[in-house]
C-alpha cells in the first residue's frame, strides 16, 4: 500500500488530501474546521479528518507531498529582483516573516504533523494541472491552469498524453497574471480580493464595456485591452501604470487608474453604473485573452480535449464561453479549481514519481469531505433539543415542501470540496417565481441582491432546458437558458439570459438525483435552485451542528439532516 497526504499551506485555501494506492480517499479545506473562508491557516483539522476517513494514523504516511517548490518561490519573486530593483528589496525585508516560514517549510510540517517521514515538494500549475487531468477521463488532453501566482509562474499550458505530463508553455509570470488584476479590480470594486471574485463576474452582465468612460472619449475595454496587453500567441503583460501590485502590498491600483476610473468604491457604497462597466470590461477582456490562447494552442498541439484549473478556471463564465466556441470535443474543469484542490493534484504527482504507469480514470464525484453516521446526527439533533421526525419518506416529504415554496437545507454523506455545493450541503428551493431568488438573497443569504443562484437539472433533461452540450456536473460552466423554458424556472436565470447549471444523475449522487426525481413528479419541473449551505462570509457547513446553528439563525424554513427532517414551527 502506498499512503500519500496531500497538502497545500502557506497562502489562502489551506487543505489536505489523502490518496491510497492511487485512489482519492478525502479531500477537506480547513476553512470548515476553523470557519475563516479562504483560510490561511495550517491545515492540520482538514489533516486530521482525512486521516480519519482514511482510518490512518501520521505514521501510516509514506508521503507528505507539499504543494509549491519553495526555494524556487523564495529566489524568483524575492531574491532575483531585489537585485535590481531597490521597491523589491524594501518588499523583500517586509516580507521577511514569510520568506523564513517558506525556508523553513520542512520543519512547520513536522512540528505540526508529529511526522518523520518522507516530505517532497511539488511545482504549483503542475498540481492544479495534475487535479484536472488525472480524474477527467481523457487519455490525450490539453491542459490550462490560470490563477493569481504559484511560484512566480502565472499560468501554465501542458500537454497530457496517456498519463504523463509535459509542460508546453509557461511564459507568463509574476507580476504578469490574468488572476492578479481580477483580484485588483475586486479590491477597487469594494470587495475582497482572493475572496469575492466572483461577486465581479456576476455584476458585469449588469455593465457594458463598449460604453464611454465619463470625461473620456475612450471605451471602457479599450483602457482594459492596455491594462492587459497580448505579447505573445501565449504571453501577456499586465501593465503598472494601471495596476501596481508589485511594489506594495494592499495598494493594488496606480493613481492613473483612478484618474480614468475615479476613487476605490467602499464597501457598502451604491453601486453605480460606472462600477458595473468595470467589471464588463474586466471579464470581458479575460474571456478575449484566454479564448485567444486556446484557440492557438488547440492550432499548435491539436489537443481534442480540454481539462481547466486554477483559481480562474472557477470562473464559470469565462467556462461558458469556452464551451460555446466549440474549440474542443469535451471540457473538464476540477470542481477544487482553486489553490484548496492542489492538494490532491500533489498526491497525483506523488503517486506518478513511485509508480510511472498511471492511468487517466474518470472521476466525476468530489464528495471526498467530513461524513457523518445517522446516529451522530441523531445525538446531535437530540443535544440541540430540535423538532424532527424521520418520515417514511423522505424525497417525498421534502419534495412536498418545496413545492410549497419552503426553503430547504439539504446536508447528506460527504462534504464537497471545492467551493461549490452540488447537493451535499445545499440550501434549496423551487425556481420559481422569479421572487424566490430576491427572498434567498436577502433573507437567507444575506449577500448582494444582482447575485445569481445556479440550477440543479436532471441530467436527462439538461438539453431540454438549457443550451449545454455536455454534462456540467460540479456547476462550473455558464450556460443559455432555452427561451420557452426561461418562464418556467426564472429565478434561477441571470440578467443576460444564463444558468450556471449542475447536471445530476444518480451514479454520482443518488439522494440528490431521488430527490429532484420527487420534485419532477410533483411539479413537472426537473429543476431545483440549489446554492451552498452558508450565509455571506462563512465557509460552507460542514458538520451537523454548523447546520443546526445556520438553520437556528436564518430564514431557513426546514433542515433535512440525513435521514430527519427537523422544523421551527409546527405548521411548517
Amino acid at each position: 500500500m502506498t499512503n500519500i497526504l496531500g497538502i497545500k499551506y502557506g497562502g489562502h485555501d489551506t487543505s489536505a488530501a489523502l490518496m491510497i494506492n492511487g485512489k482519492l480517499i478525502a479531500a477537506c479545506a480547513q476553512e470548515r474546521f476553523t470557519l475563516d473562508k479562504h483560510s490561511r491557516k495550517f491545515p492540520i483539522d482538514a489533516v486530521n479528518e482525512c486521516l480519519k476517513i482514511g482510518k490512518l494514523k501520521i505514521d501510516d504516511i509514506d508521503e507528505v507531498a507539499f504543494v509549491n517548490d519553495l526555494k524556487s518561490y523564495i529566489r524568483e519573486i524575492y531574491l532575483k529582483p531585489a537585485i535590481h530593483n531597490d521597491k523589491r528589496l524594501k518588499f523583500m525585508f517586509t516580507d521577511i516573516e514569510r520568506i523564513t516560514r517558506a525556508f523553513n517549510m520542512k520543519s512547520i510540517i513536522r512540528k505540526n504533523l508529529k511526522y518523520e517521514g518522507k516530505i517532497e515538494f511539488y511545482r504549483h500549475h503542475l498540481c492544479h494541472v495534475a487535479s484536472a487531468y488525472y480524474p477527467s477521463r481523457f487519455k490525450n488532453a490539453l491542459c490550462f491552469s490560470l490563477d493569481g501566482v504559484g511560484e512566480y509562474e502565472t499560468g501554465m499550458i501542458v500537454g497530457g498524453k496517456n498519463g504523463n505530463l509535459k509542460v508546453l508553455s509557461s511564459e507568463n509570470l509574476y507580476p504578469n497574471s490574468l488572476g492578479l488584476a481580477y483580484s485588483a479590480i475586486t479590491f477597487f470594486l469594494g470587495w475582497n480580493h482572493h475572496c469575492d471574485e466572483g461577486i465581479i463576474m456576476g455584476l458585469a452582465p449588469f455593465g457594458n464595456s463598449k460604453n464611454i468612460i465619463p470625461k473620456t472619449k475612450k471605451s471602457y475595454i479599450s483602457i482594459f485591452r492596455k491594462i492587459i496587453k497580448e505579447t505573445g500567441d501565449f504571453s501577456y503583460e499586465v501593465d503598472p501604470f494601471y495596476l501596481n501590485y508589485y511594489d506594495q502590498r494592499d495598494k493594488w491600483v496606480s493613481e492613473n487608474f483612478i484618474k480614468i476610473f475615479g476613487k476605490k468604491r467602499k464597501y457598502g457604497d451604491r453601486i453605480n453604473q460606472n462600477h458595473k462597466d468595470i467589471a464588463a470590461a474586466l471579464q470581458d477582456r479575460l474571456e478575449e485573452i484566454v479564448i485567444k490562447q486556446l484557440e492557438k494552442a488547440k492550432k499548435k498541439f491539436n489537443f481534442e480535449n480540454l481539462c481547466l484549473a486554477g483559481g480562474v478556471s472557477l470562473n464559470c463564465s469565462m467556462n461558458g464561453k469556452i464551451l460555446d466556441k466549440k474549440i474542443f470535443k469535451k471540457i473538464f474543469i476540477t470542481p477544487a479549481s482553486g489553490d484548496d484542490g492542489c492538494a490532491i493534484g500533489a498526491c497525483y504527482l506523488a503517486y506518478k514519481k513511485k509508480n510511472k504507469k498511471i492511468t487517466v480514470k474518470e472521476n466525476q464525484s468530489f464528495y471526498l469531505g467530513s461524513r457523518f453516521s445517522s446516529n451522530d446526527v441523531k445525538k446531535t439533533i437530540i443535544k440541540n433539543k430540535v423538532k424532527y421526525f424521520k418520515p417514511k419518506n423522505l424525497y417525498l416529504e421534502t419534495a412536498q415542501y418545496l413545492a410549497k415554496g419552503k426553503i430547504i437545507a439539504w446536508f447528506q454523506d460527504g462534504a464537497e470540496f471545492g467551493p461549490r455545493a452540488l447537493g451535499n450541503r445545499s440550501i434549496l428551493c423551487k425556481p420559481y417565481p422569479k421572487e424566490m431568488r430576491d427572498y434567498l438573497n436577502k433573507r437567507v443569504k444575506f449577500r448582494e441582491v444582482f447575485r445569481p443562484f445556479a440550477p440543479a437539472v436532471l441530467e436527462r433533461y439538461q438539453k431540454n432546458y438549457f443550451n449545454i452540450n455536455q454534462q456540467s456536473p460540479h456547476m462550473l460552466m455558464a450556460c443559455k437558458v432555452k427561451s420557452n423554458k426561461k418562464e418556467m424556472i426564472p429565478a434561477v436565470v441571470h440578467v443576460d439570459n444564463s444558468c450556471r447549471v449542475q447536471t445530476v444523475n444518480s451514479k454520482l449522487n443518488k439522494k440528490f438525483n431521488n430527490l429532484l426525481e420527487a420534485f419532477y413528479k410533483l411539479t413537472n419541473i426537473p429543476v431545483l435552485l440549489n446554492t451552498s449551505f452558508n450565509v455571506k462570509g462563512q465557509p460552507i457547513v460542514n458538520t451537523p451542528q454548523q447546520a443546526i446553528n445556520t438553520f437556528k439563525n436564518t430564514n431557513i424554513d426546514i433542515l433535512i439532516l440525513d435521514e430527519y427532517i427537523l422544523y421551527k414551527k409546527i405548521n411548517d
